[in-house]
């Protein structure tokens, strides 16, 4: 199983997702959990696509960190 990171937004009327290291890969929905379970379903298609082509398959690369700043 490969770890890809991604990254949610609060859009204010939904949630938004995208994946750094698959480019092309967005999903949108109501919950957090709705917009991730979407999010891996499309990846898991973009991967069994790039297969099917024969096409290199992406690295994650990526990270994410959480930072405080004083406000």
């Amino acid at each position: 199983m490969t770890e890809f990171t991604i990254i949610i937004e609060d859009a204010g009327t939904n949630f938004a997702a995208y994946a750094p290291d698959v480019p092309g890969c967005v999903a949108a929905a109501d919950t957090v959990e709705e917009v991730t379970a979407l999010l891996r379903e499309a990846i898991a298609q973009h991967i069994e696509l790039l297969r099917e082509m024969g096409e290199e398959i992406p690295v994650p690369s990526s990270h994410s960190a959480v930072i405080q700043v004083a406000s």
